[in-house]
């Protein structure tokens, strides 16, 4: 279920977790901060702007402690908070293994496909989508008894995939989306995506065919 807090962001209550939307910069920026309820331990899906609104959004999370963050890609707009909310908290940090040199922290862990990312009871397993960057992961949470979530950066929106810089990249991105993604997960996997509103696997599967044919 999600509902809106009194500081507006969305808290969508999973069991044994509980997922909170902070929509921060110009960018309309989506960071997640994703607890395990039996712990309090929280990850942070990438700081990307704006610290201070992080830092309050993790003080009303109840009992958090921020375990980890994780950035999803190596653009600027998803990291731009990293070193203030890493100096405030002294949470370690994870990001591809590709995409590690391109961010303003040193990678604490470098993440590949398969790889696992732990906070507390709960277990995200990283996606590798190679394409619109060289080392872009998504964390797929697997809650008992709920729809997955996947928390997919700049690699999959509503309407299609992010953007890539050749066709090479575009191609290889849907192979990864096609491959890891739809061809995995069933329709009812919410997508929580690094710009604008969630969609779901459903509801973006029947524009596979379209995606690739269109070449964006």
């Amino acid at each position: 279920m999600v509902d809106p807090d009194a500081a507006g962001e969305a808290v969508l209550r999973l069991p044994g977790a509980e997922v909170r939307t902070v929509r921060v910069s110009e960018m309309d920026n989506a960071c997640y901060l994703v607890t395990c309820t039996g712990t309090g331990e929280t990850l942070l899906v990438d700081a990307a702007a704006d610290a201070p609104a992080l830092l309050r959004a993790l003080a009303r999370v109840e009992s958090a402690r921020l375990a980890a963050v994780v950035t999803t890609h190596g653009h600027w707009d998803h990291h731009r908070a990293l070193p203030d909310v890493v100096a405030a908290t002294g949470a370690p940090t994870a990001a591809g293994a590709e995409d590690a040199g391109d961010l303003p922290v040193p990678p604490d862990r470098l993440l590949r496909h398969g790889d696992e990312v732990r906070v507390g009871d709960l277990r995200l397993e990283v996606l590798h989508l190679r394409g619109h960057t060289p080392g872009s992961v998504a964390l797929l949470l697997e809650p008992a008894g709920a729809a997955p979530q996947l928390f997919t950066g700049d690699s999959l929106f509503p309407g299609g995939p992010g953007k890539t810089r050749s066709p090479e990249a575009f191609t290889s991105l849907m192979d990864d989306l096609e491959e890891r993604v739809f061809a995995r997960l069933g329709d009812g996997t919410a997508v929580r995506p690094g710009h604008g509103e969630p969609t779901t696997l459903g509801a973006e599967r029947a524009h596979l065919p379209q995606w690739r044919a269109r070449g964006w």
